[in-house]
């Protein structure tokens, strides 16, 4: 679910990429394998968006997988690389719309890093860091840490492209080795704890949660999604460009603005 995730957020983005220079025709062909993966969660969660497949313990059993849902992720896998194929190969092979792309919002690595740039984002200036490489979730599979060099609006879209490949492979290998059985256990129980802290690789890059229980309430609570060091970073992506790129520069670290919302609680005495 996480890699069928990261397709639909990354199949977004470029849609959206290609939608911002008024690319219509690409744009709607990726909306279209979007479309696919959107079928794929909600035919196993139930909902297109809020799927809720984990539960404490293991897995909902509604989400169970048996050999008609197996079938057709497997076909629908083969759908998806030969279309994001054709898409890359036209893609690539447009040069007007490569040198639009070409050296335009340039964010690079050193500046990236003193940031806290993360995700896709970070890897498009060159930085091979990835969290599922050392999240235990991810160490029965096999797959490579895509990077690109140059930081800028291509190497962003690239970026997504070539990741979406590695993902279709991890599904892949999830279809063909899931466990026998339902994957879930009733045998546990609420305690209190210290601080506990989480980081996993979500599409746009780290996640980070912080929890801490008490007489089974939670007494503390933190979370940082990706895109807020993220869009913080387009203010210096953007600078030394023109002012009809700067929409560009904004599209290339994929802004997820929900995930930047927050609440200010103001107590008056």
């Amino acid at each position: 679910m996480g890699e069928l995730e990261r397709l639909h957020s990354h199949f977004l983005y470029l849609a959206h990429g290609c939608e911002t220079v008024a690319h219509e025709t690409f744009s709607m062909r990726v909306f279209y394998l979007r479309e696919i993966v959107m079928e794929l969660l909600a035919m196993i969660g139930g909902n297109r968006v809020q799927y809720g497949c984990p539960i404490i313990g293991g897995v909902r059993p509604r989400c169970d997988l048996d050999e008609a849902k197996l079938l057709r992720l497997k076909n629908d896998m083969d759908k998806i690389e030969e279309g994001l194929t054709g898409f890359a190969e036209r893609f690539l092979a447009d040069s007007i719309l490569v040198s639009r792309v070409t050296g335009v919002g340039v964010l690079p690595a050193k500046q990236a890093i003193r940031l806290a740039v993360t995700g896709p984002s970070l890897r498009a200036t060159g930085v091979a860091r990835d969290l599922r490489t050392t999240m235990f979730e991810y160490d029965d599979f096999d797959f490579n840490v895509v990077t690109q060099p140059d930081g800028d609006v291509k190497s962003n879209l690239l970026m997504r492209v070539f990741e979406s490949f590695e993902s279709i492979k991890i599904i892949r290998q999830a279809v063909a080795n899931i466990p026998e059985g339902k994957v879930v256990n009733r045998d546990w129980e609420m305690f209190d704890t210290d601080l506990i802290e989480s980081y996993i690789e979500v599409p746009r890059g780290t996640l980070y949660h912080s929890y801490a229980l008490e007489t089974g309430r939670i007494r503390h609570c933190i979370i940082r999604t990706p895109s807020m060091a993220n869009i913080a970073a387009m203010q210096y992506a953007c600078i030394g460009d023109h002012i009809t790129d700067a929409q560009l520069s904004i599209v290339q670290c994929d802004p997820c603005f929900t995930c930047t919302d927050r609440a200010i609680e103001i107590i008056r005495r």
